[in-house]
Parts: structure tokens; sequence; C-alpha cells
């Protein structure tokens, strides 16, 4: 089976992994959601992550990505949404004075530029535009 959107079932399955409590999850490799998922670690949302190699013998057809997420002393999810914006079917684009602070500048917005994936901070700094990507708070 073929996904459509590897961006948005990385998200979901991100998504879904937090509110069931689970330690660990696994997504898909793909160069774009390697970059988000080092922005997620970078940003500390998650704890740390690996890449998990194609093994015939384990039963693992695909080169995947294994997350270890964060969690307070609580037991709370440190990540507490995700949410894609720019979608296949439609495209959000945003200009280097229009980047988006997701709220009040406590989460992060993703951006895909020209100088790669780079954080809503990082973006104005460099003064850069790009595709809306996802938001993270």
């Amino acid at each position: 089976m073929s996904i459509t959107d590897p961006i948005a079932d990385a998200i979901t399955k991100i998504r879904n992994a937090y509110r069931a409590k689970h330690k660990t999850v696994t997504v898909y490799h793909s160069n774009i959601n390697e970059a988000i998922v080092k922005i997620l670690a970078d940003e500390n949302y998650i704890n740390n992550y690996e890449m998990v190699e194609r093994d015939q013998e384990k039963n693992i057809l695909r080169k995947q990505i294994l997350i270890n997420l964060r969690y307070t002393n609580t037991g709370e999810p440190v990540l507490k949404g995700i949410e894609r914006v720019s979608k296949p079917g439609l495209r959000i684009y945003v200009s280097s004075k229009n980047i988006p602070s997701v709220y009040n500048r406590t989460g992060c917005a993703i951006l895909s530029t020209s100088s790669g994936l780079l954080t809503d901070r990082e973006a104005r700094i460099q003064n850069i535009g790009g595709e809306y990507i996802c938001k993270v708070w």
C-alpha cells in the first residue's frame, strides 16, 4: 500500500502515540520526515531518534525512524499538539514578512525553505519564506 502524504502519516503517528502514552513510535523514513524529526529533537519535543535499516530477518521491509517520545515528570506529554498545515491538495506558502507565530511563540512552525527545513525563528533570522509544513506546540 502506498502512502500519498508521508508527512501527514508521520505527524499522525506521532500525535496518536502521544495520545496513547506510548514510549516510542516508528515512522517511515523520507528525507523530509527525517528533517522534521530532527527539528522536533532540537526543539526538545522528543528525547531522541534513530534510523532503523531494512532487515528481512526482522521483517522490516522499509527504512524507518524510531522516535523516543518525551514526557514531563508528571507523565504529561511535552508535545501538546502537532498539525499539518500545507497539504498536497492545498499548498500554503508564506513570505518572510508573514511567517506565523504559533501560540504566541511558545510553539514553532516548520517551514520548507530554499535552505532546507527551518523553524519559524530561524526563518525570521535568515529572512526567508517558504512552504508552511506544520505547526507544533
